[in-house]
């Protein structure tokens, strides 16, 4: 008799040695995710800058100024608190290689009140308060070119989008480990090119290709972990997974300290990648996409592998293998399908929302923390750590309390977190970073919920498409936050933070309209999963009224 290959795994070792020696190799893959999905933290920190005016410094040499000193001197002075300061966009109009500037208070001479003194655009470049350097102050991505570091991250976030839509199409037709390796080549590659770019414009191309290529193969990672556990161990291991990606964010923020210098910072992510080429011979095929090409024998070779490795013998009756779905009518799903009933229409459309939510508020709030934090190192190491209790809590609480609540819960801690930190005064700082801390924790749970949730409330035909649907608007929301994080904070530094608090507390209410997934059987049909919501009772009884009318008339 046919079987499948959980069945065989069942004898062959579901979570042994094989599968923890490839949970290893492939976690090494989701770290070196990290600074790909929010080293922009790093490649472009803004720091503390001004316009560069000729003769300014040999003047201060002239006169023994002190920085503090020279920049009160010569500096139009700050706008008002929480506003993009002037001094870093504007100058005086005024010609410092004079020689008849008296050393106190230079400008006096010209005029006493300096606010009738003209001002104009930085024209000779900007000077930059910052040991190290990053894309911002090496190609000037300030004042009017500030959209520039937007398009940065924007572009690597459009190549997710088109990456991670035509992945499982690829990895489908080719197979998991050719797209992976391919994906990983393509991914060096151009890591190293980014770090040797003459100029902005192939900077940005580079950035863009790893964007295609980068977040294609951490999902073709994770298909291929969860292909090669049982089915009782698929959800943790998806879970940890995950977690190997925040231990990727630790390492990148000591690596960044260590590394000021962002050419050097993003060689040094970039290199490893050319590590994992070797997994051509250390990661076999996934046997379950082997079965689904009709390559039996190899599949069964493979798996024989896996038995030997775990120090497990299979039984000789397990020979014949099929895949875990047997293929009957085939159907043909299309976006239609998602919204052509109301349940299924309502689900959907929740679950794009909480997608664009999750991505907006976890890469806003990173975002957002380079820009108002005081030590962007220890910050962004502090926030990182908290991914660590979200974890557990959710493999702790949603088999126990379900999905629905801790997922509500999780967005609204995370929108009520950043409302707070609005209102939080600058000498509390220790709050402003305990308060941060519960935000940046809420939204993971919510980010790593929705992708479970995603696949529980789809009938089978359509569950790979609304998954991929729903799971786009991921990357539509960190195609605009960018644009969303470094304008907003130009009008005022915490009006991003306002935004990221309506949009979680929204996203909380929200998920309180879908139905609870906790035990049930994940639906078949249209009809299973808009009934997903009414009780258990009420259908028992309808079924039994039902037998009740047939009955009487046989009496």
């Amino acid at each position: 008799m046919p079987t499948t290959v959980d069945d065989v795994l069942e004898h062959g070792g579901e979570f042994h040695f094989f599968q923890k020696q490839m949970f290893f190799l492939l976690a090494l893959l989701s770290a070196t995710f990290a600074p790909i999905y929010v080293g922009i933290v790093f490649l472009g920190f803004t720091p503390d800058h001004r316009c560069r005016s000729p003769g300014v410094a040999e003047l201060s040499l002239r006169c023994g100024w002190s920085p503090a000193e020279e920049l009160n001197y010569t500096v139009p002075g700050p706008g008002p608190a929480g506003e993009a300061s002037p001094r870093q966009c504007r100058r005086y109009e005024v010609d410092w290689n004079q020689s008849t500037f008296d050393c106190v208070d230079p400008l006096a001479s010209l005029d006493t009140n300096r606010s009738r003194l003209p001002q104009g655009p930085c024209r000779d470049g900007w000077v930059y308060e910052t040991p190290g350097s990053s894309i911002v102050t090496e190609f000037n991505l300030v004042c009017a070119n500030s959209w520039m570091l937007d398009l940065f991250q924007s572009s690597v976030n459009v190549g997710f989008f088109i990456g991670s839509m035509s992945i499982g199409y690829i990895a489908d037709r080719f197979g998991r480990k050719l797209c992976l390796l391919t994906t990983v080549l393509i991914n060096a590659a151009a890591g190293v090119l980014m770090a040797i770019s003459p100029t902005y414009t192939w900077m940005l191309i580079f950035r863009l290709i790893q964007g295609l290529v980068s977040k294609a193969g951490w999902l073709i990672g994770y298909i291929l972990i969860t292909e090669f556990v049982g089915r009782r161990y698929r959800r943790t291991v998806g879970i940890f997974y995950q977690v190997a990606y925040t231990v990727g964010l630790l390492v990148l923020a000591g690596v960044a300290y260590a590394l000021p210098h962002w050419r050097w910072l993003q060689f040094t992510v970039a290199l490893p990648n050319f590590f994992f080429l070797l997994y051509y011979w250390c990661i076999p095929e996934s046997p379950r996409w082997l079965i689904s090409q009709n390559k039996n024998a190899e599949a069964m070779r493979i798996i024989k592998h896996i038995a030997k490795k775990n120090g497990k013998s299979l039984p000789a009756s397990l020979q014949r293998l099929r895949l875990e779905e047997e293929t009957g009518k085939k159907l043909n799903p299309s976006f239609l399908d998602l919204v052509r009933t109301p349940q299924i229409r309502k689900h959907t459309m929740i679950l794009m929302y909480n997608w664009f939510t999750s991505s907006v508020l976890y890469q806003g709030l990173i975002m957002h923390m380079g820009l108002a934090g005081d030590n962007i190192y220890l910050d962004f190491f502090y926030s990182a750590l908290v991914e660590f209790p979200a974890a557990f809590m959710i493999i702790l609480t949603i088999d126990r309390i379900g999905r629905r609540y801790p997922w509500a819960a999780s967005n609204m801690v995370a929108g009520a977190a950043c409302l707070a930190s609005v209102f939080i005064p600058g000498d509390l700082q220790w709050l402003k970073i305990i308060i941060s801390c519960l935000g940046r924790m809420g939204i993971t749970m919510a980010y790593e919920i929705v992708c479970l949730v995603n696949a529980e409330l789809y009938p089978t035909f359509i569950r790979n498409l609304g998954i991929h649907i729903c799971s786009s608007m991921c990357d539509i929301g960190g195609i605009i936050t960018p644009f969303l994080v470094y304008r907003l904070t130009n009008i005022w530094l915490e009006l991003p933070l306002m935004v990221f608090g309506v949009l979680g507390l929204v996203a909380g209410g929200l998920v309180l309209l879908l139905p609870e997934t906790k035990g049930k059987a994940l639906p078949e049909t249209i009809e299973e999963a808009e009934n997903m919501q009414r009780p258990r009772k009420n259908k028992e009884k309808m079924i039994y009224l039902q037998v009740q009318k047939l009955d009487i008339p046989l009496n």
